[in-house]
C-alpha cells in the first residue's frame, strides 16, 4: 500500500476550502455594482487568491496517477465512482433547483450543461480519466528531455488558445494530447511538479515570489479593467488564464516542499486531516445547496461582504462535512462522495 503523502493532503485541504470561498466570494464580486468598493476589493482579493483550488485538484491528480502503474480494472471503478457520483448529484440538483430554487433545466441538454454549474467539473474529469491508463504508460516511457518538452508544448497551446479567445475566433488546429481547454495541461503540471520536486527545493524563495507576483498582478489587472468597464470582469479569473496557471502551479509547488517533502502528522492531527480529505469531494458536490439556499434569501448588499464572506465559507464548510460524514455511513455513501 503506497504511503499517504500529508504534503498532497495539505494541499487538497487548502483547496477544497478555497473552492468554496471562490463561490462565496464570486457572489459578491458580481454584485459590483450593489456594494461598496472596499467590500468589492476584499472578495475579489479573496476570489483571486482561491481560484488555485481547481488547478490543485487536477494537479494533485496527475501527481498521484501518472506515475502509477495499476491494472485497467482500477482505473474503471475510478470511473465508475465519477459516474455514479454525477448522476445521482445531477438528479439532486434538478430537482433541488427545479422545485426550490425555480430555475428551469431541460433534461435534453445534459450531455451539453451541467444541472449545477459546478458540476462542470466532472465532465471535465470524466474524458481525462477514461485516457488515464495509456498516459500513464506514456509518462514510464519518458525521459527528462521529454517531460519538459510536453510541458512547453502544454504551456505554449494552452496560452495560444487563451489569447486567441479575445478574438472571439476559433482555431482549426487541435493537440490531441493537450485538447482545447487547460485541464489536461494541469494533470501534467502536477505530475511533473511531483517527479522533480526534489529540484525545485533550490528555488523556495524563487516561487514564493512567482506566486505573490502572479497573484497580485492578476488582481490588479482585474481591478483595472473592472473599472474600465464598470463591471466585475471575469477574464483574467479563469482557469486557462497564465497568470492562474502559474500562481497555481507555484502553489502546488510550494506546498510540496514544506518539510522537505514529507510532513509528519501526530496522530490526532493526521486523523482529523483524513477525514476532511476523505469528505472532500463529497463537499465540493453538496457545498452548493447552502450557498443557493442563502442566495435565495439574501441578496448581496444585505449583508456586508466584510462578513459574509469568510462567515458564510465557514458556515458552508462545517454544515457540508457534516452532511457527507453522516453520508458516508450510509451503505451506499461512499459511493456518491
Amino acid at each position: 500500500m503506497t504511503k499517504k503523502n500529508y504534503n498532497m493532503e495539505l494541499i487538497r485541504t487548502a483547496s477544497f476550502v478555497m473552492v468554496v470561498i471562490v463561490h462565496v466570494a464570486n457572489y459578491y464580486c458580481r454584485a459590483y455594482a450593489d456594494i461598496g468598493r472596499g467590500e468589492y476589493v476584499f472578495a475579489l482579493i479573496l476570489d483571486t487568491v482561491s481560484r488555485i483550488s481547481v488547478p490543485c485538484f487536477f494537479m494533485l491528480s496527475g501527481a498521484l496517477l501518472l506515475n502509477r502503474n495499476e491494472p485497467l480494472r482500477k482505473n474503471g471503478r475510478r470511473l465508475i465512482h465519477i459516474l455514479t457520483a454525477l448522476i445521482f448529484w445531477s438528479i439532486i440538483y434538478y430537482f433541488f433547483n427545479t422545485r426550490f430554487m425555480g430555475t428551469p433545466y431541460n433534461l435534453a441538454e445534459v450531455l451539453e450543461t451541467p444541472v449545477e454549474a459546478h458540476l462542470w467539473y466532472l465532465y471535465a474529469i470524466i474524458p481525462i480519466y477514461l485516457v488515464i491508463p495509456f498516459f500513464q504508460v506514456m509518462c514510464r516511457g519518458m525521459n527528462e528531455t521529454l517531460d519538459r518538452a510536453l510541458l512547453a508544448v502544454g504551456l505554449g497551446t494552452t496560452m495560444f488558445l487563451y489569447i486567441l479567445s479575445f478574438t472571439e475566433r476559433e482555431t482549426y488546429l487541435d493537440v490531441p494530447i493537450i485538447g482545447d481547454r487547460a485541464y489536461m495541461v494541469y494533470f501534467f503540471l502536477g505530475y511533473f511538479i511531483f517527479k522533480y520536486r526534489d529540484e525545485l527545493k533550490k528555488h523556495f524563495s524563487l516561487l514564493m515570489g512567482i506566486f505573490l507576483g502572479s497573484t497580485a498582478l492578476n488582481i490588479g489587472m482585474t481591478l483595472w479593467f473592472t473599472y474600465q468597464t464598470g463591471n466585475h470582469y471575469e477574464r483574467f479569473l479563469e482557469y486557462g488564464c497564465p497568470l492562474i496557471m502559474i500562481s497555481g502551479a507555484s502553489f502546488f509547488a510550494l506546498l510540496m516542499q514544506i518539510d522537505n517533502g514529507n510532513i509528519h502528522l501526530k496522530g490526532r492531527t493526521r486523523r482529523r486531516i483524513d477525514l476532511w480529505c476523505g469528505c472532500s469531494f463529497g463537499i465540493y458536490l453538496i457545498h452548493i445547496i447552502f450557498l443557493d439556499s442563502y442566495k435565495k434569501y439574501v441578496n448581496p448588499e444585505q449583508l456586508s461582504a466584510w462578513i459574509a464572506v469568510p462567515g458564510l465559507a465557514v458556515g458552508i464548510l462545517v454544515l457540508s462535512l457534516i452532511s457527507v460524514y453522516l453520508i458516508r455511513k450510509l451503505p451506499f455513501g461512499k459511493y456518491i462522495s
